[in-house]
């Protein structure tokens, strides 16, 4: 009778748990594996979106790296400058700022919180009413009038209609608007440490704060810091609004801040190619994907 009690009540465990699971499930599949998979069926594939598909093998991958000249000598080495300084340096900027901040006391850690984290939720707001105000192109620009009145430059700067400032520019917006989700988990990783372990720590030689943050900050918050460095390359690589949005165009000026993201959406909306435009976001996925390995490897062998 006891064995029939407890077949009986395992069969309800497991119905209620994948109960509680189905609409996540439903939702991730909508959503997620049914795009993901009709990207990569398309990728095979010529369809213009008024025709039927038209498979073509490998044809959008072969014409990707070897006939697409915007893709190799643009797109993917910007892509690359774009992702080790946004996301390198911002997830390094995320930490740094994550720990100053757990320094301070309650009330103003939780104003510069607030104030540090929503350009991350309002960065096209913010795209459009301030830094394209200060990189304005004309004399009302706030930059151009700056340097106007200190006699630096004659003639206002078309900053964002110039292939050697864009890029720049770009980094140092998204940079600003960095500290995200991953910056959140740092900082609460941060002040969830046992303040026990900095006393032993300072018992056993521990001289410096640095000392501090190498040996016992950073392998305490582990979980924090991987899913913070996830965050940072999945939000890096699909990134393509900042330059769009900056300079007005897709493509952009010379190319200059043509990411991948935008290549997708050249292809996908403004030409109609959607085959060619899921090649590329089969591949865009493929880098996420490996980066994000890379990423958890480096911190798993940590652990060893």
């Amino acid at each position: 009778m006891s064995r029939l009690h407890s077949a009986r009540g395992r069969f309800i465990d497991r119905h209620s748990s994948m109960l509680l699971i189905a609409p996540y499930g439903f939702l991730f599949s909508l959503f997620i594996i049914i795009p993901v998979g009709a990207a990569i069926v398309l990728s095979f594939t010529y369809f213009n979106t008024i025709e039927p598909p038209d498979f073509i093998g490998l044809s959008n991958y072969i014409n990707l790296f070897t006939n697409d000249s915007v893709f190799m000598q643009y797109v993917l080495p910007n892509t690359l400058l774009y992702a080790i300084f946004v996301g390198i340096g911002g997830y390094i900027l995320s930490f740094f700022m994550a720990w100053t901040l757990a320094q301070l006391t309650k009330i103003p850690r939780t104003i510069l919180t607030v104030i540090f984290y929503s350009p991350s939720m309002t960065g096209g707001v913010m795209l459009s009413t301030i830094w394209s105000v200060i990189f304005s192109g004309d004399k009302r620009g706030l930059l151009n009038t700056l340097l106007l009145k200190m006699d630096i430059i004659d003639d206002p700067v078309q900053w964002l209609q110039s292939g050697s400032f864009l890029m720049p520019i770009m980094i140092t917006v998204a940079l600003w608007s960095s500290m995200g989700v991953g910056f959140l988990a740092i900082l609460s990783g941060i002040l969830n440490v046992n303040q026990e372990y900095y006393e032993a720590g300072y018992i056993d030689g521990i001289k410096n704060r640095f000392q501090e943050i190498i040996y016992i900050t950073i392998p305490s918050i582990k979980p924090q810091m991987l899913f913070g460095a996830v965050m940072a390359v999945v939000n890096t690589f699909k990134d393509g609004g900042t330059g769009v949005l900056l300079s007005g165009s897709n493509p952009t000026p010379d190319y200059a801040g043509q990411l991948i993201a935008n290549h997708i959406d050249d292809y996908g909306f403004i030409r109609y190619e959607m085959g060619y435009a899921s090649a590329v976001s089969v591949v865009l996925l493929v880098f996420i994907y490996i980066m994000s390995r890379v990423v958890g490897g480096i911190f798993n062998s940590s652990d060893e």
